[in-house]
C-alpha cells in the first residue's frame, strides 16, 4: 500500500525558469485557457497544497471556480471543494488570508514549536495539525493519505514545496506551463532550487504531452516508473 497520495505538481514559469518576479505584485505567467485547465485539475483532486510563502505572497483561494465542475464533484458524492492545505514552520500567517475564507475547513500543518500559537491564531478558521519538531512534506503527505483518506493531491507551489517534492521523490507527475518571456532577476523565486534530484541526464523525466494552451506551452511529465493515473485530464 502507498504511504502517500498520488501527487501532481503544477506550476507556471517564465522561459528562464522563474515562478514570479521580485515586485510586490504577483506576476501573471499564464492566461485564461491555462487557468481553466488548472481548474479542471483542482476539480479532480482530493486536496490542494501550497506552502506558507505562497499563502503570504499570492493570497490564493485554492477553490474550483467552474460551477459545472463543482456540481460534478457533488454528484459523485464528493465535497464541493477539495481540501485546502498548507504547511508552516512558524505559524506566521494572516488569518484574514483568502486561504482561510472557505468553504470548508482548511488544514494547517505546523512544526511542534508553533502549533499551540497557531491553534489560537486560526481558531475557528482552520484545523491546526502538529506535524512534529521537523516539519516535512513527506510527513504531511503521509498524514493526508493515512489519517484523512486523501488519495490525490495537487501541489501548486511555491519554490521550496516544489523542490522538496521533486528531490524527495514525493511526486508522480509534473505539469509545467512555460510563459514566452524572461524575468532575468536573480532576486526572484525560481523553479528547481539546487537539490539532489532523481531526474538526471541518466534518469530523465518522461514527457507525456506538449501542447500550446493560449499563450503558454504546457509540458506534462511522468516522474516515476508508473504510468500517470491522475483521475481526470483537462
Amino acid at each position: 500500500m502507498p504511504d502517500r497520495p498520488y501527487t501532481l505538481l503544477s506550476c507556471a514559469v517564465s522561459i528562464d525558469g522563474y515562478l514570479d518576479d521580485a515586485s510586490p505584485d504577483r506576476l501573471i505567467l499564464s492566461g485564461p485557457e491555462d487557468l481553466d485547465e488548472v481548474d479542471a485539475l483542482r476539480a479532480a483532486a482530493d486536496a490542494i497544497l501550497v506552502g506558507a510563502g505562497t499563502v503570504r505572497a499570492d493570497n490564493p483561494r485554492l477553490l474550483v471556480r467552474d460551477p459545472a465542475r463543482i456540481a460534478a464533484r457533488e454528484a459523485a458524492g464528493r465535497p464541493p471543494q477539495p481540501l485546502r492545505v498548507t504547511m508552516t514552520g512558524t505559524g506566521d500567517l494572516d488569518p484574514a488570508a483568502r486561504f482561510f475564507a472557505g468553504p470548508g475547513t482548511p488544514l494547517v500543518y505546523c512544526a511542534s514549536a508553533a502549533a499551540e500559537a497557531a491553534g489560537r491564531n486560526f481558531k475557528g478558521k482552520a484545523a491546526v495539525i502538529d506535524a512534529g519538531p521537523e516539519l516535512s512534506l513527506a510527513a504531511v503527505l503521509q498524514d493526508l493519505h493515512i489519517e484523512r483518506t486523501v488519495a490525490t493531491v495537487l501541489i501548486e507551489g511555491g519554490a521550496r514545496i516544489l523542490g522538496d517534492a521533486l528531490a524527495g521523490r514525493l511526486a508522480d507527475e509534473l505539469r509545467l506551463a512555460i510563459a514566452p518571456f524572461f524575468v532575468a532577476d536573480p532576486s526572484a523565486p525560481r523553479f528547481g532550487l539546487p537539490a539532489a534530484y532523481r531526474q538526471t541526464p541518466a534518469n530523465p523525466m518522461t514527457l507525456t504531452s506538449l501542447r500550446r494552451v493560449g499563450t503558454v506551452a504546457v509540458h506534462h511529465y511522468r516522474l516515476g516508473p508508473n504510468p500517470p493515473s491522475w483521475p481526470a485530464r483537462p
